[in-house]
């Protein structure tokens, strides 16, 4: 059984990182898999949000930046080395196009398909209307993964699951605090 997911996450992988291979999608991939150049974007949203976006966005922030440090801990300190898979940039080198640096040794799960989904799925119960675009990014930023060389489907798939979990434990934990403050009286949880 083991074997068979592996050679349809292979297939899968080389669907996305070859056959669809092109200088567009190598442009915008290799744009959206990179950290560092949404870093600064990021911190900049972040500040405008928590200063003009009243008391929804900064328990939006601080929940999305616990959860996500969370998540990302969890996936690069337990599960990687528990799992120890290998990435695909490690294990079949020349048969698929590396278009960025080959990544750490261990690929499952992918923690860019954690921190997104995690991330966006927080970001999305508190803003709804973002739901679209956000869903988008991070399912742009996880295929992303795969088409650049670094880690299989499955690696993001489950990634992602991971990520969406986390979220949903931490909103859980949110709206269990939120109606626990409601019935005290206190205001500090309230927005519109």
């Amino acid at each position: 059984m083991i074997g068979l997911l592996d050679n349809i996450d292979r297939k899968i992988l080389y669907l996305i990182n070859d056959s669809l291979s092109n200088p567009i999608f190598d442009l915008f991939f290799v744009t959206i898999t990179n950290e560092d150049l949404w870093a600064i974007p990021v911190i900049i949203g972040i500040i405008i949000l928590a200063f003009k976006g009243g008391n929804r966005a900064r328990i939006a922030i601080g929940l999305t930046l616990i959860a996500t440090g969370l998540s990302d801990l969890t996936v690069v300190e337990v599960i990687k080395p528990t799992i120890a898979r290998l990435r695909p940039s490690h294990t079949l080198g020349d048969t698929i196009n590396i278009l960025i640096g080959k990544g750490g040794k261990y690929g499952f799960v992918s923690a860019h398909a954690a921190n997104i989904f995690c991330a966006t799925t927080i970001l999305s119960y508190f803003y709804d209307q973002w739901k679209r675009s956000l869903f988008f990014l991070a399912l742009s930023v996880s295929i992303s993964r795969v088409y650049v060389g670094v880690h299989y489907p499955g690696d993001v798939l489950f990634g992602g699951l991971y990520g969406y979990g986390i979220a949903w434990l931490f909103i859980t934990i949110w709206v269990l605090i939120k109606m626990r403050e409601i019935k005290r009286g206190r205001t500090w949880i309230q927005y519109e």
